[in-house]
C-alpha cells in the first residue's frame, strides 16, 4: 500500500497515538482535552498525504529537505505553523514540539511497514515522507521561535513600564530622607538608596532600549542644538563623584556644537567610561578625548590594561556580552551586558559609527558623529 493512501485510511489510529504522546508532555499537556492535544494534527497529516501524491523535481526535493518548500497560494499559515503558535501559547517548549514530530514519524512508519508485510514498502514514499515531516517541523520551529521571541519582547516591555513607578517612588523617598538631616545613620542609608536607585534606573533604561531594538524600533532620540563639550563635562563630573578613587580626564579640541540628543550622548559616553572603569587598569586614568572638524565630531574613551583579543573585539558590541571571565552573579560590576550594545545603537540612531581598538598600550572605544544627521 502506498504511504499516502495508508495515512488517509488510518488517520484515526495515527491521531490516537499522537494524542497519547502529546498527553505525556507535562506539565503543558496536563489540563488539555482531546481536541487540544490533537491540535491541527489531522490537517498536518492530510497535508503530508497530499504532498506525497504530488510530482516533485530533484530541486524541489532538495529545497524541501532544507525546510524551504514553496508557500501555498492564498494560505496565510500552514497547519504546522498554526500548530506551533498554539503550542507556544499553551506553554510547550521547543523540545516538546520537536518530540511530537519525532514520535509522529516513528509511529506512522512503524504502522505502515507492519501493514505492508510481507511486501517491501516503497522506498521513494519513505524518502518523500521524511522530507514532508522535516518541512512541517521546520515550519513549526520557525513559527514557534517567533512566537516565543514576541512573548519575551512583550514581557520586557511590560516589565520596564511597570517598574518605573515603584522605582521613582523609592528614589523620591530616599531624596526626602536625605533632606531631613535626621542624623548620620539616616543620611548614609538614604545615600545608599539613592545610589542603588540610580543603578536600577540605568539597568531599567538599558532593558527598555534593548527591547525597542529587538522590536525593530531602534533607540529613540530627540535631537536639538547642543554643545558636546558641556554634555561631556557634566558626564565626567558625575562619574568622578560616583568613583572618587578613579582619575577621569577630559580633553576637548575644537568646536563640539552640533544637532544631537544630548541626554542620549550622555548615556553613550557614560556607558563607555563605565566600561573603561570596570575593565581597565585600576591604577591608570581613564581619558576622554574629543575633537572636531567641519563635518563631524569624534571622541574616544581610552584606558590602560591587557590587550583584547581579536575574536572578542569582533563581538564587543553584541548584546548580552560581558568582559572576559565576568558573570552577573559573582561580580558586582557586571550588569546586563547591554552597555556597549546600547552605546552602538545610540551612535547608529545619530547616523554615526562606533569602533574599538586594542593593543598592549591601551584600549580605546571611539565614536564619530556627523554634526547634523
Amino acid at each position: 500500500m502506498r504511504l499516502a493512501d495508508f495515512i488517509l485510511r488510518n488517520i484515526e489510529p495515527i491521531l490516537e497515538q499522537w494524542e497519547a504522546f502529546a498527553a505525556s508532555l507535562l506539565p503543558a499537556a496536563k489540563n488539555l482535552d482531546s481536541i487540544a492535544l490533537r491540535d491541527h494534527a489531522q490537517q498536518i497529516l492530510q497535508a503530508i498525504a497530499h504532498d506525497l501524491t504530488m510530482p516533485q523535481t530533484r530541486d524541489q526535493q532538495h529545497q524541501k529537505s532544507l525546510g524551504r518548500a514553496p508557500r501555498l497560494i492564498g494560505a496565510t499559515e500552514t497547519a504546522a505553523q498554526t500548530h506551533a503558535v498554539l503550542r507556544a501559547r499553551g506553554g510547550f517548549n521547543i523540545n516538546q514540539l520537536a518530540a511530537e514530530y519525532r514520535a509522529l514519524r516513528a509511529s506512522i512508519l512503524r504502522l505502515w511497514i507492519d501493514q505492508c508485510e510481507p511486501v517491501a514498502p516503497h522506498l521513494d514514499d519513505m524518502i518523500r515522507f521524511n522530507e514532508a515531516i522535516d518541512q512541517a517541523l521546520a515550519e513549526s520551529v520557525s513559527f514557534f521561535s517567533t512566537q516565543v521571541e514576541q512573548a519575551h519582547n512583550l514581557l520586557l516591555g511590560m516589565l520596564g513600564h511597570d517598574m518605573r513607578s515603584p522605582l521613582q517612588t523609592i528614589q523620591m523617598t530616599a531624596s526626602y530622607l536625605a533632606a531631613l538631616n535626621a542624623g548620620e545613620a539616616v543620611s548614609d542609608a538614604a545615600a545608599r538608596l539613592i545610589r542603588s536607585g540610580a543603578r536600577m534606573q540605568t539597568l531599567l533604561d538599558d532593558l527598555c532600549d534593548f527591547n525597542r531594538t529587538k522590536l525593530g524600533l531602534g533607540v529613540n532620540i530627540t535631537p536639538r542644538d547642543v554643545n558636546l563639550a558641556d554634555v561631556f563635562a557634566d558626564v565626567v563630573d558625575q562619574l568622578r563623584a560616583a568613583h572618587p578613587g578613579r582619575q577621569i580626564d577630559l580633553e576637548v579640541t575644537g568646536n563640539l556644537q552640533g544637532y544631537w540628543d544630548g541626554q542620549r550622548l550622555q548615556q553613550l559616553l557614560g556607558n563607555l567610561v563605565l566600561n573603561a572603569i570596570n575593565y581597565g587598569a585600576q591604577d591608570a586614568p581613564v581619558r576622554v578625548v574629543a575633537s572636531a572638524d567641519n563635518a563631524e565630531v569624534s571622541f574616544e574613551v581610552r584606558n590602560m590594561g591587557p590587550a583584547i583579543d581579536e575574536e572578542t573585539l569582533e563581538h564587543m558590541f553584541d548584546p548580552l556580552q560581558r568582559g572576559p571571565g565576568q558573570n552577573a552573579v559573582s561580580d558586582a560590576r557586571a550588569g546586563l551586558g547591554l552597555g556597549l550594545y546600547i552605546a552602538s545603537e545610540i551612535a547608529k540612531a545619530h547616523q554615526g559609527s562606533i569602533y574599538v581598538r586594542s593593543d598592549r598600550t591601551e584600549t580605546a572605544f571611539g565614536v564619530r558623529l556627523p554634526r547634523r544627521a
